[in-house]
């Protein structure tokens, strides 16, 4: 289990060198720069004013020495500042952070809450009412853009309460927040749930149909132990891929949901850093994601052998 650690420690960090250097790279083969955008912008003609803002930003050098200034202020805990706003990038990022947490959190506990039970109870009653009616509803979820909800909860609301669900301040408490997120999370959370729901329903059909789910019967044991117990942790192994691989997505995947409630999150902010080339946002926003995703599949990787006893991480 050590040695499997290590190696798989080893590969997190060759996939974030990876995925930092594609970041930097791809920022600066993109045609237009903050330089040529803020030079624009002022009206100046001067190239030597040009040359003194790329040498203030830190833009006058090779590429690699870009790289070399950038991962090593990481090292040091520096992740540089806004060109935009001028602002140290942890003051920019840190606020935002936790919204974002908070709404990806709230949107996969929807997911897990409905999309597993549900799945196992269309599963358990195939071929039922109430299966034809969830494999609809899930069907539904998938179909439905989650922008096109969104946009049909905030009308809902305001036909029907006379109000918007939107941020339009900071919330007096967290409870007033997380009331203010569950309503995203949820446009979130339903297809994401519709997802697990029929990804649960034909993990576990294809469990019941198993030789030891008849030979458990054949000896007494109940629905619930057979349902529960012994075919719900079998089928669970894609459906604990794919929740983290949802995880993952709704740190960064956000930006629609975030844009249409005004919600100052992380994946809005991302996209207005990137449309206005701010080269320090950008690259620090894109590597957190990217640590969040490695550090959720290697939590995922673990939850195997926890789940599944014939999975073992031998030195």
């Amino acid at each position: 289990m050590g040695a499997y650690l290590v190696r798989r420690f080893g590969l997190m960090l060759l996939t974030l060198f990876g995925i930092s250097v594609i970041i930097f790279t791809l920022l600066r083969i993109v045609p237009g720069n903050i330089v040529d955008i803020l030079f624009d912008t002022a009206g100046m003609v001067d190239p030597a004013e040009k040359a003194r803002i790329a040498a203030d930003l830190g833009l006058d050098g090779t590429i690699v020495q870009q790289y070399v200034n950038w991962i090593s202020g990481i090292a040091q805990g520096n992740l540089g500042f806004s060109y935009v706003s001028e602002k140290p990038v942890v003051e920019e990022i840190a606020p935002r952070v936790p919204i974002t947490v908070k709404l990806a959190l709230m949107a996969l506990g929807f997911t897990i809450i409905f999309g597993v039970p549900l799945g196992v109870i269309s599963a358990v009653r195939q071929n039922s009412a109430i299966d034809y009616t969830l494999r609809i509803i899930s069907l539904s979820g998938l179909s439905l853009p989650a922008f096109w909800l969104a946009l049909l909860i905030l009308m809902a609301f305001v036909a029907w309460f006379d109000t918007i669900p939107i941020y339009t301040g900071r919330p007096a408490s967290l409870g007033e927040e997380l009331a203010l997120l569950a309503i995203p999370a949820a446009a979130v959370g339903f297809r994401s749930s519709s997802l697990v729901m029929r990804l649960t329903r034909s993990a576990m059909l294809e469990v019941l149909r198993q030789d030891y789910i008849r030979t458990a019967r054949a000896k007494g044991a109940t629905r619930q132990s057979v349902n529960y117990r012994h075919a719900l942790r079998n089928a669970l192994l894609p459906v604990v891929t794919v929740l983290g691989i949802e995880a993952a997505f709704l740190i960064g995947g956000l930006i629609v949901t975030e844009t249409v409630f005004n919600i100052p999150g992380v994946a809005r902010f991302l996209v207005e850093a990137i449309r206005s080339r701010d080269y320090p946002i950008v690259q620090n926003l894109v590597m957190l994601i990217a640590i969040v995703v490695v550090v959720v599949n290697f939590i995922v990787d673990m939850l195997y052998a926890a789940l599944d006893p014939r999975i073992k991480y031998s030195d």
